[in-house]
């Protein structure tokens, strides 16, 4: 039996071959070269509604700023004029704590995952634990973590690995479970041993859904991380963002979560071509 023998009519009908090479199918990915253009344009057209709906007043600057002024309070913040640190060393508070939650992640939720997807009895004792916490806010357990952990680093990379764990872990089960049972059986039929089942049949066929997790789970690290920073951090872009807002500094806040955005898109990016890189076969039939 092929590997293909199981694909829909339509699907296998999309399939071409030229010289004996398989062309992508038209439901494969064009790439992400085609979209450049279009969010350019977007930016551009974004951008300039912003600017023409500030200048013409038509939002007062307390709840708007001009584009300009978000420039200035960025200026400002590199010079360390707005608060008592430079905003390098807001992001580099912020980029240990996501990036340390993250590793932990990585390191706990996938070997996590994938016992949850071979064995009944991990599935047992972690999926419940998961399921429950999972759909929870970060907010909802933030003084939990601040009781129980103190208002150290520790409390919050927790709070920040807490959510980043869900989507690795279950990524990761799913990607075990998504194994074909035909390639497994013909793995054992040719002798080859649990760990070279688990090394050469399930992480490859796992992969692929293990990357999106991680996708997922740097995402919602950094949306954590302003929940994680309001236990009393001196620094950091959440910090800065919030203490920003006591003081109705609109400018300071949209300017905090640009930055937060603008590193959460190259961490995004970076996984992209990670995966593309791991798994060049992933879009493709």
């Amino acid at each position: 039996m092929t590997a293909t023998s199981g694909l829909e009519p339509e699907v296998e009908a999309a399939k071409e071959t030229r010289n004996g090479d398989v062309r992508t199918s038209r439901y494969a990915t064009t790439g992400e070269g085609s979209t450049l253009l279009p969010s350019i344009v977007t930016i551009v057209a974004v951008l300039g509604l912003w600017w023409l709906i500030t200048s013409l007043g038509l939002i007062k600057p307390l709840f708007l700023p001009r584009p300009m002024a978000i420039w200035n309070a960025f200026q400002q913040s590199i010079a360390g004029i707005i608060d008592n640190n430079t905003l390098w060393v807001h992001i580099g508070w912020s980029l240990l704590r996501v990036m340390s939650a993250f590793a932990l992640a990585v390191v706990i939720g996938i070997p996590v995952g994938l016992a949850m997807g071979v064995s009944r009895v991990a599935r047992g004792l972690f999926d419940p634990i998961i399921e429950f916490y999972r759909p929870l806010p970060p907010l909802a357990y933030l003084p939990l973590m601040i009781i129980w952990f103190g208002i150290g680093e520790e409390s919050k990379i927790l709070l920040i690995f807490l959510a980043c764990f869900a989507p690795v872990a279950l990524a990761a089960r799913a990607g075990v479970r998504s194994v074909n049972p035909e390639q497994l059986n013909a793995a054992r039929s040719m002798g080859a041993s649990r760990s070279q089942i688990l090394r050469f049949v399930v992480l490859p066929t796992a992969l692929p859904e293990i990357l999106v997790g991680l996708r997922i789970g740097m995402g919602v690290g950094w949306t954590t991380l302003v929940a994680a920073e309001m236990v009393a951090a001196n620094a950091g872009l959440g910090q800065m963002v919030l203490n920003a807002s006591n003081f109705l500094r609109t400018d300071v806040v949209i300017m905090g979560i640009v930055v937060i955005g603008f590193f959460a898109f190259l961490f995004e990016m970076a996984m992209r071509r990670l995966e593309i890189w791991l798994v060049p076969w992933k879009g493709k039939v």
